[in-house]
């Protein structure tokens, strides 16, 4: 699998975030993906158990900023920022996630590395 069609998958998901429902996030995932974020929480497993993670973004105004993205074999390291608007709130994170992918670009898996400490409120 090429460099590029790595950032690309990197890209869609990142776009699916910012711009997608629940269901659009989880299909950029294999059938059989997990997610673990952050890293240390229970792991969840297959389009339902990401599709529901994700629904708590529903309803949420949010936009994503790549910062830098580091791709080797099947898998990427990627640094970004994602802005949530709230109830009224803004919040805002730099995740750095950890991804492999399938001969079809979808996530295998997921690994955010992040702590509570990373959270702010954005003014």
């Amino acid at each position: 699998m090429s460099t590029g069609k790595i950032t690309d998958a990197v890209g869609r998901y990142l776009d699916a975030v910012a711009n997608g429902t629940a269901a659009d996030i989880a299909s950029c995932y294999a059938p059989d993906g997990t997610l673990e974020d952050p890293v240390g929480s229970e792991p969840r497993r297959g389009h339902a158990a990401i599709h529901e993670f994700y629904s708590a973004l529903e309803g949420a105004r949010r936009s994503t900023e790549l910062l830098a993205v580091r791709v080797a074999g099947d898998s990427a390291a990627f640094h970004f920022r994602v802005r949530t608007e709230l109830a009224g709130q803004t919040y805002e994170i730099e995740p750095i996630d950890v991804m492999t992918f399938d001969d079809e670009q979808r996530i295998t898996s997921m690994r955010a590395f992040w702590s509570a400490g990373d959270m702010r409120v954005a003014q």
